[in-house]
């Protein structure tokens, strides 16, 4: 008998807890409700909505805005030699005017020949107006960065390494090389027999 009696006090106190505890929880659910007024619900569901559209309209200006400026850069990449064209057609004008005045007057070499130095003075003044600086490196050392050797000639003359003669020169725009300047380049015998004897 004993033993059945603690068995019902034992489930009294299971069902006891087990009701406390659901009535905590019951509690800490309430305790996340908020109750307000209809017509303040109403004004927050238009504030959400309100802020919702304003979020949709953003997005769809953000992004027309980045399509349009990626538009305008492949714009600006296309047409960005516009300026350095037009001028080179006009050279390529007075090109034709020579070739055409040479043509006409077969055995008129001064007058082809002041032609061809016109056209390439305007040459010179286009690269001078976009930035381009021509480097004649003759009588210098030779630099890897600015000089490509085609030709290695001995000469007593010159020191190892200098630069004896142009076969094209260097351009380039601010301290960047555009084109390298290809060399013919002194090999001095005298020069590296001393450099080896100081060693």
């Amino acid at each position: 008998m004993e033993k059945a009696v603690n068995k019902k006090k034992d489930d009294k106190k299971g069902l006891k807890k087990t009701s406390d505890r659901d009535v905590k929880e019951g509690a800490a659910l309430q305790e996340d409700v908020v109750t307000i007024a209809q017509q303040d619900y109403h004004h927050l569901q238009k504030q959400v909505s309100e802020y919702k559209d304003k979020y949709v309209r953003l997005l769809a200006e953000f992004e027309n805005s980045r399509k349009r400026q990626e538009r305008e850069r492949l714009e600006f990449v296309k047409y960005a030699n516009e300026g350095v064209l037009i001028d080179f057609l006009n050279i390529v004008d007075d090109l034709e005017r020579t070739v055409s005045a040479a043509q006409e007057k077969h055995q008129d070499y001064d007058a082809f020949l002041k032609g061809v130095e016109m056209v390439m003075k305007h040459v010179k003044e286009l690269l001078k107006k976009h930035g381009v600086e021509i480097i004649d490196p003759a009588g210098r050392p030779f630099d890897p960065y600015a000089h490509e050797i085609l030709v290695q000639e001995p000469s007593a003359e010159h020191a190892d390494g200098v630069v004896i003669e142009v076969l094209q020169k260097v351009y380039r725009i601010g301290e960047r090389v555009v084109r390298t300047a290809k060399v013919k380049v002194a090999l001095n015998q005298q020069s590296e027999d001393q450099d080896k004897k100081g060693q």
